[in-house]
């Protein structure tokens, strides 16, 4: 798992399109604070069921890109789409964790609409963009587990049993806890923002930005 030098990276932005990416993630995650507040399980849901679709639409417009071209797509397309089934898998893990009342499943079902197209267009537009977007959500996703953690920690949100769809998918220990999972869950999302802040770069046709410790918001 990452370290909490890894967990505290933040991608200082670098022109309009890396401002403009940060912003996007901010509003939303305004909009996550305002409705969920410390219910971070139900919050987990709302975020795994938006965050799986970017690695979905940007694994299949690379092989479309790949198929027109006829080039090899080095390695984006399988990285995506693994990125897709992990997010789906936290998705499916935190189910059973929350359990979404009806009004959370309609607002999955509008939030998940909403941003599949806007995505999508985005990555029609700017591909780097699109990566930079995704790299600032994994960072917030990252803060917003971290403080899960600290919650649990404080005795303020249970720790139960883990559930066995995680048990099984990250290979715990048949009686590990639901902190174990977000453990798992907030390294995956390290892993995301880092793959996906390199991809925006690479498109960008520029060195890494030197990444800076978020201070203000590790927990």
């Amino acid at each position: 798992m990452a370290d909490q030098c890894d967990l505290r990276i933040h991608h200082d932005p670098r022109g309009f399109s890396d401002r403009f990416a940060l912003l996007t993630v901010k509003l939303l995650r305004r909009l996550m604070d305002l409705f969920f507040r410390k219910r971070y399980g139900h919050r987990a849901v709302m975020l795994e069921t938006v965050a799986a679709v970017p690695g979905m639409v940007g694994g299949a417009l690379q092989h479309l890109r790949a198929l027109r071209r006829i080039e090899d797509d080095h390695g984006w397309i399988r990285t995506l789409l693994d990125e897709a089934e992990n997010e789906r898998m936290h998705l499916m893990t935190f189910i059973h964790v929350a359990r979404p009342s009806r009004l959370e499943r309609l607002m999955i079902f509008v939030a998940q609409g909403l941003f599949y197209n806007a995505y999508f267009l985005l990555y029609l537009i700017s591909p780097k963009t699109a990566h930079r977007v995704v790299g600032y959500l994994e960072e917030e996703a990252v803060v917003s587990y971290t403080r899960y953690l600290a919650e649990i920690d404080a005795g303020r949100l249970p720790n139960g049993p883990a559930p066995q769809i995680a048990i099984d998918y990250w290979d715990l220990p048949a009686d590990a806890d639901l902190r174990a999972v977000v453990e798992a869950v907030r390294a995956d999302e390290a892993g995301h923002r880092d793959v996906n802040h390199d991809f925006a770069d690479e498109l960008a046709g520029s060195a890494p930005a030197k990444p800076q410790p978020r201070l203000s918001d590790a927990a």
